[in-house]
């Protein structure tokens, strides 16, 4: 058995997201197909975390078991995006790896990052690959409130009600905010994120850019662990999972 790992980037806005769903089309879903079809063999893809409906990646990691070695990678490689580019889906990267690398399992860190448009005018060219906000926002009460998140806490308030993962507590390494002409780029790393985690977190902090929360506000609300306080989650056409570091 021989083992590939893929790097992906992809367009989710057509997407019910990574993992396959009955009858409804996936990234998993379609990338397996064509492996099957290349392989001319039944593949198992493993992603290394889930995105959401309409999320996109930069770089998102996979890999997949082959009964032979694939001889030449290069034709492999090309052959595969002949029929997934058409999709908006690109590999961008193979690598033979050993049976004891998973994607998901030996993965160390993730990074996701969460573009904003906020201006006047909706956007053309950037429509669907950000979230238009027309109200404009105080990113000085955005980066303060952000700070507070920094570390290790309970983040049940972020939590999707159906996220499956056992414990609340997520350690974030780093969280970045900054803003470039309209768009306002939030980045966050940690080992491991809860379902909606990222989504649920640029909501609130929407909120506080808004006004409609103080900082502290925000503060006592992460506190509560209560998931009823969350604002609403940002949309999925503006989440990218940027990279994982393994």
């Amino acid at each position: 058995m021989h083992r590939y790992q893929i790097l992906i980037e992809y367009v989710g806005t057509n997407f019910y997201g990574w993992q396959i769903q009955k009858k409804k089309i996936t990234i998993q879903g379609t990338i397996e197909n064509v492996l099957k079809k290349i392989l001319r063999e039944k593949v198992k893809l493993y992603g290394s975390g889930r995105t959401d409906s309409k999320v996109h990646a930069f770089g998102q990691s996979a890999h997949f078991d082959v009964k032979n070695r694939i001889e030449n990678i290069k034709k492999f490689y090309s052959t595969l995006n002949f029929f997934l580019n058409r999709k908006f889906i690109t590999v961008v990267e193979i690598n033979k790896k050993p049976l004891s690398f998973h994607a998901r399992y030996s993965a160390k860190k993730r990074i996701y990052k969460y573009l904003i448009h906020n201006r006047e005018s909706l956007p053309s060219i950037y429509r669907d690959r950000g979230w238009y906000v027309k109200k404009k926002l105080d990113i000085e009460l955005i980066k303060r409130a952000s700070h507070f998140l920094k570390g290790t806490h309970d983040l049940s308030v972020f939590r999707a009600s159906n996220c499956s993962a056992s414990s609340p507590v997520r350690t974030i390494n780093s969280l970045i905010v900054k803003k470039k002409n309209d768009i306002i780029e939030i980045k966050i790393k940690s080992r491991s994120f809860l379902k909606q985690q990222v989504r649920s977190i640029v909501g609130c902090l929407k909120y506080v850019g808004e006004k409609k929360w103080t900082v502290n506000k925000f503060k006592k609300i992460v506190k509560s662990k209560n998931r009823n306080f969350c604002a609403p989650p940002a949309p999925g056409t503006g989440l990218y999972l940027e990279k994982v570091i393994y």
